[in-house]
């Protein structure tokens, strides 16, 4: 990787959707010589992959449910998918028997999403973790 290359990235990272064009402009290059340096760094794996970053930073949290073995659990699942605020819904093998992702404005909806799975029959226990802060 040379200084080209990096000013490829340093570019790409603050603006992943910027055209070739202007990236060989910024640079005094081609935009064949850039697209050929992009395509270079996509094969080698220098980039992996181009994405969006947005500045939505709504409070979230995973609810990890245990259920009563009187009711059954897909039964459960499927009335938490009717709450305002659920992501997802997920079964689980282990010591929880469903695992949910909410999501809200702010704290308090999400507190509030929480309570109503607390409400539905045959939920047992839960366990919540605040997520603060994603990595993908």
């Amino acid at each position: 990787m040379d200084e080209v290359d990096r000013g490829i990235l340093e570019l790409l990272r603050s603006d992943s959707r910027l055209a070739y064009t202007k990236i060989a402009e910024a640079l005094g290059l081609s935009e064949g010589t850039i697209r050929q340096r992009v395509q270079k760094l996509l094969k080698s794996g220098v980039i992996r992959r181009f994405t969006i970053e947005t500045a939505d930073e709504r409070p979230e949290a995973l609810v990890l449910v245990s259920t009563s073995s009187a009711f059954s659990t897909s039964k459960v699942a499927e009335q938490i998918l009717t709450i305002d605020g659920v992501k997802s819904v997920s079964e689980l093998a282990g010591r929880y028997d469903v695992s949910v992702i909410v999501s809200g404005e702010e704290i308090a909806s999400v507190n509030k999403s929480i309570d109503d799975i607390r409400g539905i029959e045959g939920v047992q226990d839960t366990h919540t973790l605040f997520v603060l802060r994603k990595w993908r």
